[in-house]
């Protein structure tokens, strides 16, 4: 196992007018689960594969267990990547495509098919080793994908967006085989996707990339209610955030002329208003929210309408009551304020603010 250290990394395609990937400053501890998230062409695929060699970098320095590895061999790296499109070896059994890599090392025979059994024990693929590929499920042959990294017993493995190419019911079953597995071996692992629930289920820390930069950086939960950005706010969470423009004055937090803070500390002008689905409660006084439509999840009911014309998601139990008119109301540590330029979240009030409810 080892750390895996980013400094200035940067990196620059000929003929583009700007970075894909610019000033990443990064360290994943030994035995840390850290997934890169961000939309599509944010630099994180890029910046994965840089980390094993297969882009070169730019600028900056790669670090692996504290050795550097520019101008090191993807081979001589130390490291096991998993790919979205699992890259197996169709006329090979699953044995084979397992013991590939360690075979290609010289391996001894027998730690060969030690590790081999090992691994097919952990993944649940011993009745499979005799198979190939076209003989197997989209999760199975991910798992394979998965043995192969396992038996090479690297320092660090890399995952590609691995999940991308499975249905949503394999997904979730896969998330927690990736997670238990990780948390087994304890090696230390760079994860990349684009599917932010999948980014908050397994990491012990997120990145958030935007346009080759990060947003952010810290645990799931902390990102969730304390994102940086309005960039991070509306891309974490499901739904995303609401973000309504706003007011304020030494006197509170306003939307439409309607008061839904008191900060601690006063501001002045025009500021974005961030406000969680969830965190929405109807009360007898609070910001008047018209109904446009509705979704039933099952366990959740999602409402969509608008204040003072602009458009609101609000998340209610499926068995409360419903009105095209209602009134909603909102805890003040829940009410999250960014700058109307920038983007950047504002820091209102103290870690012991008030929670009670504040009416307009």
């Amino acid at each position: 196992m080892a750390s895996i250290t980013l400094t200035n990394v940067s990196k620059t395609y000929s003929g583009a007018a700007a970075p894909s990937v610019a000033e990443i400053d990064l360290t994943v501890a030994d035995g840390e689960f850290i997934v890169l998230v961000g939309p599509s062409g944010c630099g994180k695929s890029t910046l994965l594969r840089m980390v094993a060699g297969l882009e070169e970098i730019t600028g900056g320095e790669v670090r692996i267990a504290d050795r550097l590895v520019n101008r090191v061999d993807p081979a001589d790296r130390d490291i096991a990547m998993v790919f979205q499109n699992y890259a197996l070896y169709p006329h090979m059994t699953v044995r084979e495509n397992m013991a590939y890599g360690l075979k290609n090392r010289k391996t001894p025979k027998a730690e060969i098919a030690a590790r081999v059994a090992e691994a097919a024990r952990m993944l649940e693929l011993s009745p499979y080793l005799d198979r190939k590929p076209r003989a197997l499920s989209g999760g199975q042959r991910q798992r394979v994908a998965m043995g192969r990294a396992v038996v090479r017993q690297p320092a660090a493995f890399l995952f590609d967006e691995p999940l991308s190419n499975l249905d949503a019911k394999l997904r979730v079953s896969m998330r927690g085989e990736i997670r238990r597995l990780q948390r087994r071996l304890g090696t230390t692992s760079l994860y990349v996707t684009h599917d932010q629930l999948e980014a908050m289920t397994l990491a012990d820390r997120l990145v958030v990339l935007n346009a080759g930069r990060i947003e952010q950086v810290g645990a799931p939960l902390e990102i969730y209610h304390h994102p940086a950005s309005t960039f991070v706010a509306s891309f974490i969470g499901a739904p995303a955030m609401n973000l309504l423009d706003g007011q304020s004055d030494a006197a509170g937090l306003y939307i439409g002329g309607h008061r839904v803070a008191h900060p601690e500390r006063p501001l002045s002008g025009p500021v974005t208003i961030g406000l969680r689905a969830e965190d929405l409660v109807p009360a007898a006084e609070g910001l008047p929210f018209r109904t446009d439509f509705v979704e039933e999840l099952g366990a959740q009911r999602l409402v969509h309408g608008h204040v003072d014309g602009q458009p609101l998601v609000v998340a209610m139990d499926p068995a409360a009551s419903l009105a095209a008119e209602l009134r909603l109301a909102i805890a003040p540590d829940r009410v999250h304020v960014f700058r109307t330029d920038t983007g950047r979240r504002i820091e209102t009030a103290p870690a012991s603010a008030r929670t009670a409810l504040v009416p307009a």
